[in-house]
Formats: C-alpha cells, structure tokens, sequence
C-alpha cells in the first residue's frame, strides 16, 4: 500500500472514526464509506472528511475498478459478509476488524475466498501493538525468555447487557471479545502444543460463562487462564520470566515486580501514539502499509480458531 493508493475504508461508525484519525496523521489517502447519513455526519463532525453513503454494495457496483486496499471497521455481524465481497470485487489486500466474522463458519468462509483469490487478509488484533506489549518483549528478551504465563478474559457482564447488538453477536461474544486478550496472551507466548480445558455454567445470552483451563506452548511456556463472567474481574494478562513478573492490569499499561521483591512498580512507556489514538490502532495500521510484521493473517486465524474452539467448549488439546 503505497501513499497516493486510496485505501477503501468501510464503516464510519466509532471504529472508522478511529482509523481515519490515523488515516490522517499518516497521510494516507482514503474513501470513507458508510451507509446512513446519521453516522456519516458524525463521521465527517469527529474527522473532518468526507463520506460517501449508500453502502459498500452500492459503491462497488458504480465503482467496479476499485482500490486495491481496504480496511474494514463495520459492525461485528458483517465484518466477513463485507470483506467477502470485497474480496469478490478483487480487492487484494485487507485489514479486518477482529475477528473477521461473525462466527467460526464466517472466518472460515472468509479465509477460504481469500486463498482462493490469492488476497492478503489481516486480522485487526491491535493489543499485539499496545506500547506495553513492545516494551513487554524486550524485557521478556533481555531477561531470556517466559517461564509461565497466566491470563484472564472476565467479561464486563454488566457493561454487556444494555448493549444493543445484531442477532448473534453477544452468544458469540467470547469469539467477538475476548480473544483479544487470548490473542494478546499467544503473541507474547506462543501458541498452545498441550492444553486442558474446562467451562461451566450459562448466561442468558451466552454458554459458557466460567472458563478454566492450563497448558503448554509451543515456547515451551507453561499457561493457565480462568474467566468467570458471573462475577467481578477484569481482562489480565501476566507473565514471568526469570528475573521479573511482568503484569498487564490494564492492558493498555505495565507493571514490573522484580525476583526478590514485593514492591511491583509501574513502567514508563512510550504511550504517546497510544493516548493520541485508540491504543495500537496506529502502529497496526503502519504495519498493515509497510512490512506488515506482528499482523494476524487470516490463515493466522483459522489456525487459532481450533484453541479457541477448545476454550469455549472445555475440550482437551
């Protein structure tokens, strides 16, 4: 993706905002499409940029000669019916909003059209891009490495509730969510070779709401995790190396605990990207133009997809 190259951004709702804002700041030049004009007028009030309504299907059908990048930032029930037919419209290369479906199947679906078309999809999985996870890696690899690592992706029940959302999205809200945090967690980690799983209990809206389970990585990193969405908690992730415990409470920021010590103090990090934009949204689409290192493909994806699938279903690995 080059500068002068129009990048399509489809969605101009909280997420296309945040993307044009680094749109923007980089320079980039790109068409913003949305569908009402409610959510366009907010769109072009918040980024100062034009909107061109009526939806992707109408824009591709008088534009067949188009762009040949795209971001996608639509709601969570058309991320892969929208990247599909860009796709179909021989778009080739694509930043999708996690995790580029609306369930496992839609992912799926979505990975198999862009083989098929030879396209580069990318799965917009921005906390691998937090200052906190940068700064994170090169502690982990001055210190040599992770011994044990746990993580926990406790869902804010009572945040979740009121939302108003699209038929499907809150019973696949694990996939929708809070792989972020399971995603995150990996990165830093590495995937699992070994794991055990275990769930329990339901929600109205969505089954499983207790999540425990441990493993082993591919890095040889021992894990565990546990979520329960029936109680208090929040999303966490922490990691021990053999010289620090390093603690992600938020994730958006680090702490450190040194071997020997109780004290755990805050590190100071190179944020600023950070709070000027939505966290890593920045770096991740400075990566999506260039060299694209630390993205999740869509194979990438599919291929996490069977942990996923363990995790939510309390399966054995």
């Amino acid at each position: 993706m080059t500068k002068s190259e129009p990048v399509l951004l489809i969605g101009v709702g909280y997420m296309g905002i945040e993307f044009a804002k680094v749109l923007k700041a980089q320079k980039r030049n790109f068409i913003a499409i949305g569908r009402g004009e409610k959510s366009a007028d907010e769109f072009i009030k918040q980024t100062d940029h034009p909107v061109i309504t009526g939806g992707l299907d109408s824009y591709l059908s008088q534009n067949p000669n188009t762009s040949d990048t795209a971001i996608v930032a639509i709601s969570e029930e058309q991320l892969g019916s929208a990247t599909i037919k860009l796709l179909n419209a021989g778009v080739k290369n694509i930043l999708v909003e996690k995790p580029a479906g609306l369930d496992f199947e839609d992912v799926k679906k979505v990975a198999k059209l862009a083989k098929l078309n030879k396209a580069k999809v990318f799965v917009g999985y921005n906390r691998r891009f937090y200052a906190s996870v940068e700064k994170a890696n090169e502690i982990i690899k001055k210190d040599g490495g992770i011994l044990s690592m746990h993580f926990d992706f406790t869902e804010a029940v009572s945040r979740i509730i009121p939302l108003v959302r699209a038929k499907g999205v809150k019973e696949n809200w694990f996939l929708q969510n809070s792989t972020h945090v399971i995603d995150m967690a990996f990165f830093l980690a590495g995937n699992p070779k070994k794991m055990v799983c275990f769930t329990k209990d339901k929600l109205d809206w969505h089954k499983p709401a207790i999540f425990t389970g441990s493993g082993i990585t591919e890095k040889g990193v021992l894990f565990s995790y546990h979520s329960d969405w029936k109680s208090a908690g929040r999303w966490a992730v922490e990691i021990m190396t053999p010289k620090h415990k390093l603690f992600f409470i938020p994730l958006e920021k680090l702490r450190i605990q040194d071997w020997g010590s109780f004290q755990v103090n805050d590190v100071n990090l190179n944020d600023k990207i950070d709070t000027d934009f939505k966290a890593g949204i920045y770096k991740e689409v400075e990566s999506f133009s260039g060299k694209r290192e630390n993205l999740c493909t869509i194979e990438e994806q599919v291929s996490n997809l069977k942990y996923y699938e363990k995790i939510l279903k309390g399966q054995t690995l």
